[in-house]
């Protein structure tokens, strides 16, 4: 009964004020559409793609004939590892410095604001071709899992930065003022107070990140090169699993492999993300 009263008065005070009951549909219209246009594009992929996830598609070596994506794969999981261990302590301790030790209002501070800002914005496209003017061309890397991963750090590097200054922003200052009450200094209570307070906020640009990192083409191809092979080190040219499923569908010849490229591409995100988010709740915990 008390349920029914809720809805009632609810509803009622939604009549009375017609603009608040439009803005409800349309929230909960926005709701439905996303929800829906994301079923629909998961249950596309599966559909089309897990028919031809046949056993030559996980062959080790790549061939006209099986158009193999563990290749493909490795290098993804190579690029990934390489880029982060790039970008990660750049971006965190770039954001300990801007939160923590520059003081509020430096002017200095709001450049690099706006910088990463400015950089966020950036089409991928433009980061590929500095890459390749770059690191390809200036230092001579060639088309390399290098030069694609530190092409990929620099493009992710201002997302690190923000997510992380916004989660050590959001610790209370009352868990800081308690460590130096205690006697602890400024680096202690920074590294042992402040930034495992923020690691969900942390980890959650990190996820972010990855997303960015597994599912980026152009930047690659430019840099990282779209050989079908694992290379024998990280100065040799191999291809993502999107540079791979792009390079098919471009091809026209490997339609029904491209489709379950994607669904690989599919169940390793959902997977990092998942892994991200119970190391996420183990570190809560400790």
């Amino acid at each position: 009964m008390s349920n029914k009263t809720t809805i009632g008065d609810k509803l009622r005070t939604y009549l009375k004020h017609p603009g608040s009951f439009i803005m409800m549909l349309l929230v909960m219209l926005a709701a439905i559409l996303t929800f829906a246009v994301l079923i629909f594009l998961i249950a596309y992929i599966l559909i089309n793609g897990v028919p031809h996830l046949t056993p030559s598609l996980f062959s080790w070596e790549y061939s006209s004939e099986n158009a193999s994506v563990v290749p493909a794969l490795i290098n993804t999981i190579i690029m990934t590892l390489l880029s982060l261990l790039i970008a990660v302590p750049f971006g965190i301790f770039s954001a300990i410095f801007l939160v923590e030790y520059a003081g509020r209002g430096n002017k200095f501070v709001e450049v690099i604001r706006l910088t990463t800002e400015t950089l966020s914005g950036i089409p991928s496209i433009v980061y590929g071709l500095f890459g390749m003017l770059f690191f390809v061309n200036t230092l001579g890397w060639g088309f390399s899992l290098l030069a694609g991963a530190f092409t990929l750090a620099i493009m992710i590097l201002p997302l690190i930065m923000r997510t992380t200054e916004e989660a050590l922003k959001s610790v209370p200052d009352s868990y800081r003022e308690g460590s130096f009450g205690l006697g602890a200094g400024k680096l202690r209570t920074v590294f042992r107070i402040v930034l495992p307070s923020a690691i969900p906020g942390v980890l959650a640009g990190v996820i972010l990140a990855i997303g960015r990192i597994v599912g980026e083409t152009a930047a690659l191809m430019y840099t990282s090169g779209t050989v079908a092979q694992i290379p024998s080190s990280i100065m040799g040219s191999g291809r993502t699993l999107a540079v791979h499923m792009y390079n098919l569908s471009s091809e026209g010849l490997y339609m029904d492999q491209a489709y379950a490229t994607a669904v690989i591409l599919l169940i390793l995100v959902v997977g990092i993300n998942a892994l991200s988010s119970v190391i996420a709740r183990k570190l809560t915990k400790v």
